[in-house]
């Protein structure tokens, strides 16, 4: 991998005007490797934001390209659209940001990865959780064999959301609700942590609401180490267990000193986000005391750390912590998880995958 040595602020443009487009507008504006060289959205509201920001304003990437040269790209269009703006990218050898999920489905997520691959355009996918540096304490943790030999882990995601967030259509349709919207967040860390998943079960519910889309899901999933877990999802559930409400990575939701996740081994279990580490005093024994340790971390904000890091693999310095490919394996277990839910049968990743890819050769 060539590398350089970066000697002046990296130019970025972000397409995509949207909630998580300005995140990372504001993120590359506070960084000092970056300059934000343009905000690429057709709308009206984009461009009066731009002016706003006293930001080149440009209705697509074609524009801005003829407008002045570019290093890098964030994707922040609609998930829909995720394909034919990164292909656009990729012709145009520019490293891309694609917002999670990296397509909308996983045969659009196919023709990204190896359309970049084949080009030698590094792409980096916006699952921004793994570049946690709390996140990152776990894997060590798990890597250094403080649990011993992990066999099981759960997880929570219970929020109320309100009935103005389903005044948009798409978000009471199939796809708009939190298998993919929020999950897709929690499996991949769950495959950060355990591996590549080898199959799924899954029921889900629409009885709070009513809609065409699910409000509620419980998922069982075997990873190909061996490790079972279990996630329950709801988004009319009013809890304070979940990431957004106990990892304190977005102000506005009010921070709780409660779990989210739960992984246990031989020797240990973890609980996060508090980061309690239980063992046994002596071996690993019920009726021995058990001792509490907190595992120690440096808090920065995941969505900067994340743009340090699409820095490097611009300048070639790093391979993409989330590649595209990375991308492509936890769409296809939300996927799995939808079939499954559908179906009321369990779902195995690769016979799935392998029939995928007989289908498109």
């Amino acid at each position: 991998m060539a590398t350089h040595q970066q000697t002046a602020s990296l130019k970025i443009a972000v397409m995509g005007a949207g909630l998580i487009g300005k995140r990372h507008i504001e993120a590359i504006g506070a960084e000092r490797r970056t300059a934000l060289a343009a905000i690429i959205d057709p709308t009206d509201a984009a461009r009066e934001y731009a002016a706003g920001k006293k930001a080149p304003w440009f209705p697509s990437l074609a524009a801005a390209l003829a407008g002045g040269s570019l290093d890098g790209v964030v994707i922040a269009t609609p998930n829909q659209l995720h394909v034919e703006n990164t292909l656009e990218a990729v012709r145009a050898g520019l490293p891309a940001l694609i917002e999670k999920p990296i397509a909308d489905d996983a045969a659009g997520a196919e023709i990204i990865v190896t359309s970049a691959e084949a080009a030698g355009v590094p792409i980096l996918v916006g699952h921004h959780r793994r570049h946690n540096p709390m996140v990152q304490a776990v894997k060590a943790a798990l890597e250094t064999g403080r649990l011993g030999k992990v066999l099981t882990a759960q997880g929570t995601f219970w929020v109320a959301k309100p009935e103005d967030y389903f005044t948009v259509q798409w978000r009471r349709e199939e796809g708009g609700g939190p298998i993919l919207i929020n999950m897709i967040h929690d499996v991949d860390l769950f495959r950060y942590f355990f591996g590549n998943v080898e199959s799924v079960h899954a029921m889900q519910s629409s009885s709070a609401r009513g809609y065409p889309v699910e409000d509620t899901a419980v998922v069982v999933m075997r990873f190909e180490s061996g490790v079972l877990a279990t996630f329950n999802v709801s988004d009319a559930a009013a809890s304070p267990w979940s990431w957004e409400m106990t990892a304190g990575e977005n102000p506005s939701y009010p921070r709780q000193d409660q779990i989210c996740y739960q992984i246990g081994g031989t020797a240990g279990s973890l609980s996060i986000p508090q980061m309690t580490l239980w063992t046994n005093a002596g071996a690993a024994n019920w009726l021995e005391r058990l001792v509490k340790e907190r595992l120690p971390f440096d808090a920065v904000e995941p969505l900067a750390a994340q743009l340090n890091h699409f820095c490097d693999v611009i300048c070639g310095n790093a391979n993409p912590l989330v590649s595209g490919r990375e991308g492509l394996e936890t769409l296809r277990v939300i996927e799995a998880i939808k079939a499954s839910a559908r179906s009321g049968m369990t779902v195995h990743l690769k016979a799935d995958a392998r029939r995928e890819k007989e289908r498109l050769s």
